[in-house]
């Protein structure tokens, strides 16, 4: 190998002189030694000096393996018996590829500089930012500044002008529209200023409050200008993440009607593994465009100011440009999405959701304060005791929340084998901790710590802070634009996390309820979706029979491959049948299932092996997946959304044993698949059921959207009305092989309705 930095050759001669080893032992030695950036695991205790003895004692990695009882040292021979499946699959991760088909003529990789927009359009796509910035230096504001552009940008500070400016929408084809404000959070917000674009590099921004001294408008006066322009259908707005703009307009009053694209929305159903579609990144990926950043006006830190601090000659370019930009990209967006069969999916889901969440966020869900004061006493109590307990266990006081202390207690005082090693030395993370409990009762006490002060900081402590003074409710944000898969993403509070099986989260969901007391929340819940989409997709009859039947699918699938009749199926056989049904979607693998269950890894692969020769439909729908996944170079879901994944094997010539260790770009495409339809189908339930709601007048809200769970206020009158209009709508969002079925409950908090 030539070292680049040092200019040297580094040979077999070199390797000998730093390492102590020959070139064939290289793959042996670092699968003994692992390598925590690339997560190879290797055999906990054998560094390199040691891997280097072992190898010039045994020769090779099997050698050593063999002999475990020959290797000096007590723990270090333990380990490499108790390790010895580690070290395969460290060997299997290290070695490379040898006989990977490539066709390459090196004149193809001459490096040049003569196309620069080129090459940074080639990184862009291989998703290499950082490198492109650098290599190709700041082309975007070489390019295109933003002076290049024939810019009309308006500040509408006179009736007169804001009289001409509703002339110019009503006369639009259609309408790109932004609102400065105060907060980031829509309903903490009040609104700054508003802005529209109509026509290319025509933009006005309308300022509403501004630092003392400056020419305002009467927000009364601009909602009386704009009511009629934003409640038109007939007149198309678009815009950037204009679920925030709804909202801030409907605390005054504004409602819009005819939203057609969200630019933010549209670039993630294009490629929904793009990291950022922030407006300043599709400014720059679809523009060459370089925008003013939101801190060149409000700065950062200590001595960021508000919007309304912001003198309006600095904020109307600002302004005018985030209304401007998406007006101009909007057909590029519309012409992807059509050339990528996305539009109807696009058109018929995902904006009309846009009005649906902004609905759910405006209204948010009522907190009990006085409930959750509570439950942070009965959590401190607990976790204090934990604490005595762990220390009493350790034998000394340590600090349990420094990783460097607890690295003492548990590897040097209590001895316990070094599972995985990081920079920072070995590892404590709760993967670790989960294997250390085998050994020790310190582990398990440390989980349970963790967990509950998780819980108490993140929502027992934290959701009193988040709840809004004008509303005296939460209200989280439903993010369409985060997750890959397409489910929808809660935050600001995430309720996402709150665990569903444990009695410490049915605590936490204790203190949720409707925003009347003589109302209730009514629960509506998709029971086993995606094993539901599974069986569509695989159409393997045995699995599709369970459903068929309604019958339990976990107790089905213990019946069938432990070959015991289904009445006597155990507790313990039913919960390895569940850690696989779920482990399939996921890719999970021998050692995974292993680890899961806690049983050895040979007994996993045999069960898997028994799983698929019951469900071969199932092993069939992932080979097929996976192999159509590599030829087109994306998966899609039933409903045609599409992601793209790279680095899939060529599936078909792999032996059945590489196909059970499937790596992570495999396990990505069958997970989309089937979760990505299971959260088509819940966003098609919400837009069913909004619309049956709006028509039904009920005396109910929907508030919330927790994966495959649907939340809802309700009258007590109305509530036995809402549940059966629910079940019918969220059952019959879609014809599939086997029937949809919904669990609903209601009660006076949201932890009634479990």
């Amino acid at each position: 190998m030539y070292n680049i930095r040092k200019q040297e050759i580094f040979d077999a001669v070199k390797l000998q002189e730093v390492w102590g080893i020959r070139p064939d032992q290289v793959v042996d030695f670092q699968s003994m030694v692992g390598d925590a950036v690339d997560n190879v695991p290797g055999i906990p205790l054998i560094g390199p000096k040691f891997a280097q003895q072992l190898l010039s004692q045994f020769e090779t990695l099997d050698q050593i393996l063999q002999n475990p009882d020959a290797v000096s040292g007590k723990k270090r021979a333990e380990n490499i018996r108790n390790f010895a499946d580690k070290a395969r699959l460290s060997r299997e991760l290290v070695r490379l590829r040898t006989d990977v088909p490539l066709e390459l003529d090196w004149r193809d990789a001459n490096f040049s500089r003569r196309n620069p927009i080129a090459l940074k359009a080639k990184f862009e796509e291989l998703g290499f930012r950082r490198i492109a910035d650098r290599l190709v230096g700041n082309l975007t504001a070489a390019v295109v500044e933003p002076q290049a552009w024939t810019l009309q940008y308006t500040t509408v500070d006179t009736l007169e002008r804001l009289a001409w400016l509703a002339d110019q929408l009503r006369a639009a084809k259609i309408i790109a529209l932004d609102t400065e404000t105060t907060s980031t959070n829509a309903r903490w917000a009040d609104a700054v200023g508003f802005s529209f674009s109509w026509e290319l590099g025509k933009a006005a921004y309308i300022p509403l409050r501004a630092p003392v001294g400056a020419v305002t408008l009467p927000i009364a006066a601009v909602c009386g200008a704009l009511a009629g322009v934003l409640a038109d259908p007939q007149i198309p707005k678009i815009g950037q993440n204009i679920k925030y703009d709804l909202i801030v307009l409907r605390q005054l009053g504004l409602e819009v009607a005819g939203v057609q694209l969200d630019t933010m929305v549209a670039d993630y159903l294009i490629d929904p593994g793009q990291r950022d579609h922030s407006l300043d990144d599709l400014a720059r990926r679809y523009l060459e465009h370089k925008t003013i950043k939101i801190s060149e006006l409000i700065g950062s830190g200590r001595d960021q100011i508000t919007m309304d601090q912001v003198p309006i000659a600095q904020i109307t370019p600002y302004a005018c440009q985030d209304a401007d930009l998406p007006w101009r990209m909007h057909a590029m967006l519309i012409e992807q999405l059509e050339s990528l069969g996305l539009r109807t999916l696009f058109d018929t889901v995902e904006v009309p959701l846009i009005s649906v969440l902004a609905e759910m966020e405006y209204y948010g869900i009522r907190i009990d304060v006085d409930r959750l004061a509570e439950l942070g006493g009965l959590f401190k109590t607990r976790i204090d005791a934990l604490e005595s307990e762990i220390l009493e266990l350790a034998g000394e006081s340590f600090n349990l929340d420094s990783p460097k202390q607890l690295q003492v207690i548990l590897y040097d005082k209590l001895k316990l084998p070094a599972l995985k090693k990081t920079q920072t030395g070995v590892s404590t993370d709760a993967e670790v901790l989960q294997q250390l409990a085998v050994y020790h009762k310190l582990p398990v006490k440390l989980l349970e710590y963790r967990q509950l002060a998780k819980l108490k900081s993140t929502y027992v402590d934290a959701l009193p802070q988040l709840v809004c003074p004008k509303t005296g409710r939460v209200h989280s944000s439903f993010r369409q634009d985060v997750a890959a898969t397409g489910r929808l993403s809660s935050s600001d509070p995430n309720l996402q996390n709150i665990p569903i099986r444990t009695e410490e989260g049915r605590q936490i969901r204790s203190a949720f309820k409707a925003g009347d007391d003589n109302w209730l929340l009514l629960a509506a819940d998709y029971s086993q979706i995606e094993l539901r989409v599974l069986a569509h997709y695989c159409g393997d009859a045995a699995l599709r029979s369970a459903f068929l039947n309604d019958r339990d699918v976990h107790t089905q699938v213990a019946s069938e491959v432990y070959n015991v009749p289904l009445g006597d199926v155990t507790s313990a056989q039913r919960r390895s049948a569940k850690a696989i049904n779920f482990g399939i979607i996921y890719g999970q693998s021998p050692f995974g299932l292993a680890k899961s269950l806690q049983i050895a890894k040979s007994a996993a692969a045999e069960f898997i092996e028994a799983y698929f020769a019951r469900f071969p439909g199932v092993r069939l729908f992932i080979e097929q997946t996976i192999m159509t996944c590599r030829e087109q170079g994306y998966v899609s879901t039933m409903f045609g959304r599409r992601r793209r994944v790279k680095g899939v094997r060529d599936f078909a010539s792999l032996t059945p044993a590489r196909k059970q260790m499937m790596i992570e770009p495999e396990r990505i495409a069958v997970n989309t698949v089937i979760q990505g339809s299971a959260a088509d189908l819940i966003k098609l339930a919400m837009l069913r059921v909004s619309r049956r709601l709006t028509d039904s007048g009920l005396a109910a809200r929907m508030l919330l959207q927790i994966h495959d769970e649907l939340l809802f206020e309700v009258s007590q009158a109305d509530c036995a009305a809402l549940e059966t209009m629910v079940r019918q709508e969220m059952t019959a969002v879609a014809e599939l092989s086997v029937p949809l079925k919904v669990d609903v409950k209601a009660g006076r908090n949201w932890a009634e309705c479990d």
